[in-house]
C-alpha cells in the first residue's frame, strides 16, 4: 500500500491541489505555485448578500477552482463528483478508499470535531483529504494542520452535506495524473495563471470586483458611520477583518502567498522582472495587516470617530492603487 505524505499549508485548497499532486508522483507543485496557477488571488464585495450579517467579501476567487484551474492548466485529468444522499456520497467515498486512492473532499466547517471552537463557523468551502479508513474512522489530512487526524463516518458525513451557502453535497474530487507535466507545460501554467490573474483583478466590468472593488469598498467604509451609526459599522469592519484574517489566509496572508509565487516562477520563467514584483505584493499583504489594526481598533470602540473611518478607507485606496500597478506590470510582462 503507498504511503500518504501529510503536508501542513497555509491555506486549505492550495495545501489539498498541492499534496494530492505530491501524493500522486508529481512533486513539483508547491503551494504558492499552486495559488498562482490557480489564479487564486481576487477580490469580490456583494453588498446584496450578508454574512452573519455583515457585508460578503471575499480575498480570493472562488472555491473550487484553484484545484480546477491547476488541473486545466497543467493538463492534468480531474474526476470529481457530487450526490444526492450520504449513503451514497460515503459509498463513493469508501469505493475510492479500497482502490488506494487518496481523495480531496469539500466539507463545512462548523462540526468539524477537529477543529478548535473559535475557528468553526458556518463556512462550507473547506477542503481536506480523506486517505484511509480505520475501522469506522477516515483518516483525514486536514492541511491547515499540523497532524493528520481521525473523523467518524457520522461526522464525516455530517460535515460533507452541510447545509447552506455553498452546501458541499458531499463534493470529492482528485487528479487523474497520466504522466507527470514538464517543466515547459510547469512554465506555460505559471504565465496561463498569471493572465487570468491579471484580467480578473483589473478588467471585470463591475465595480464590485478585483481593485474596482477594493475602491468600492473603501469608499462604503467612509459611509457606514452616518449610515450605520458607530457601533454597527464598527461590527462591519469586523466583518471584514474576519474574511480577511481568519478565512483561510485571508487578505494579507493570500497577497504574500502570490508574493511567494512569482518569487518561485523564476525557476521556471527566469524572469528576473516578473519576481521582482512580488515585492509590491508583499506590500500590499503588509498594508492589508495594517489596515485590519485600524479596523480592529474602530470594532473594539477605541477609535470611532468618522476621521478614523476615513482613514481606514484611504488605507484601502492606497491597496487599491498597489495591486494596480503590480498587476499592470505582470500584464504587460506575460503579453
Amino acid at each position: 500500500m503507498k504511503e500518504f505524505k501529510h503536508i501542513q499549508s497555509a491555506h486549505c485548497e492550495n495545501g489539498v491541489t498541492s499534496s494530492l499532486f505530491y501524493n500522486n508522483g508529481f512533486e513539483e507543485i508547491t503551494e504558492p505555485l499552486a495559488f498562482g496557477i490557480g489564479s487564486g488571488l481576487f477580490y469580490i464585495h456583494l453588498p446584496f448578500i450578508k454574512i452573519n450579517n455583515g457585508p460578503a467579501i471575499s480575498f480570493r476567487s472562488v472555491p473550487g477552482t484553484v484545484f480546477k484551474r491547476n488541473c486545466k492548466n497543467l493538463g492534468i485529468g480531474v474526476y470529481q463528483k457530487t450526490f444526492s444522499s450520504p449513503q451514497k456520497a460515503q459509498l463513493a467515498l469508501d469505493t475510492e478508499l479500497a482502490k488506494n486512492s487518496w481523495v480531496g473532499c469539500q466539507v463545512g466547517v462548523y462540526h468539524l470535531p477537529y477543529f478548535p471552537l473559535q475557528y468553526r463557523f458556518h463556512f462550507n468551502a473547506h477542503n481536506l483529504i480523506v486517505f484511509g479508513k480505520q475501522g469506522n474512522q477516515y483518516q483525514v489530512s486536514d492541511p491547515v494542520m499540523e497532524e493528520t487526524t481521525l473523523i467518524s463516518e457520522e461526522d464525516l458525513s455530517r460535515v460533507r452535506f452541510a447545509k447552506g451557502a455553498l452546501a458541499p453535497k458531499g463534493r470529492l474530487y482528485y487528479p487523474i495524473i497520466e504522466k507527470n507535466p514538464t517543466n515547459e507545460q510547469i512554465s506555460n501554467a505559471i504565465l496561463k495563471g498569471i493572465k487570468r490573474n491579471a484580467r480578473d483583478m483589473l478588467y471585470i466590468p463591475s465595480r464590485l470586483t478585483g481593485v474596482r472593488g477594493i475602491g468600492y469598498t473603501a469608499n462604503k467604509i467612509k459611509s457606514w458611520r452616518n449610515k450605520l451609526g458607530p457601533r454597527r459599522a464598527g461590527l462591519y469592519l469586523g466583518q471584514i477583518i474576519r474574511m480577511q484574517e481568519e478565512i483561510g489566509t485571508g487578505g494579507g496572508g493570500f497577497r504574500y502567498i502570490y508574493a511567494a509565487f512569482l518569487e518561485q516562477s523564476h525557476s521556471y520563467l527566469q524572469n528576473d522582472k516578473i519576481s521582482l514584483v512580488s515585492e509590491d505584493f508583499t506590500k500590499s499583504g503588509d498594508s492589508w495587516r495594517n489596515c485590519a489594526v485600524a479596523m480592529a481598533s474602530i470594532m473594539k470602540g477605541k477609535n470611532t470617530e468618522q476621521k478614523d473611518f476615513d482613514e481606514v478607507a484611504e488605507r484601502m485606496f492606497q491597496i487599491k492603487e498597489i495591486e494596480k500597478e503590480a498587476f499592470l506590470k505582470l500584464r504587460n510582462l506575460v503579453k
